[in-house]
């Protein structure tokens, strides 16, 4: 079977590192699904608008050019223990396909256009289908998440002045993302690093100093 890309997410991140690991983590992490001109009809979208939540599928399309691997060390175990890539939710998968749970803000029928929070896609990220969620059928209270119980812990962030000039959605945005620490397994070992990340289409620099996250500056 051959597939192609409906349509491509425009989203607040703008490279891999700060996305968050899972949908929902960053809540008003924002985007906006585009369709291309073939699927580019107010027709396929009808009755969406009736559902909150949609069903993504994409496509890795950042390590697309990358093999494989039967084997992954995903983050949650810090980067050291091995498991199954059907075990985990890692990019370097035979097909190279994702599913995202987000939440569907709103349609543009001129477009049309789909509005989307809790998104966990950087920017350019192209999408394959679109599914409605179906809570009845796939909210499972009693389900069990191996490795990955709960959700990952917090950290303070602490913003100074540098997003003053900033919406407030937009500084919600980088708040909740760098209160998940997106920093590899090996860069926390280096407590004096800066690192940048882009996020809402501008360089925010920060530092990670006795558990606490400090923006240092934007750019």
């Amino acid at each position: 079977m051959e597939i192609e890309a409906i349509g491509r997410v425009r989203t607040c991140f703008g490279e891999k590192f700060a996305v968050p690991r899972q949908p929902g983590l960053c809540p008003s992490a924002w985007g906006r699904l585009e369709f291309h001109d073939a699927y580019r009809s107010p027709e396929a979208v009808r009755g969406l608008e009736g559902f909150s939540h949609v069903w993504l599928v994409f496509g890795f399309h950042l390590t697309a050019d990358r093999a494989w691997s039967p084997t992954v060390r995903p983050p949650r175990l810090g980067g050291n223990e091995r498991v199954g890539v059907f075990a985990s939710r890692s990019t370097f998968r035979p097909n190279g396909l994702g599913l995202s749970l987000v939440k569907l803000e709103g349609i543009d029928a001129e477009g049309p256009v789909l509005h989307l929070g809790g998104v966990d896609l950087v920017d350019g990220t192209p999408i394959y289908d679109v599914k409605p969620y179906l809570p009845y059928a796939e909210s499972l209270p009693d389900a069990v998440g191996g490795f990955a119980p709960e959700a990952p812990d917090r950290m303070p962030v602490e913003t100074g002045d540098h997003l003053a000039d900033w919406c407030e959605r937009d500084q919600r945005v980088v708040v909740e993302a760098l209160s998940l620490d997106p920093r590899p397994a090996a860069g926390r070992e280096e407590p004096d690093r800066e690192f940048g990340a882009m996020l809402c289409g501008r360089n925010v620099r920060f530092r990670f100093e006795d558990g606490v996250c400090r923006i240092t500056g934007v750019s």
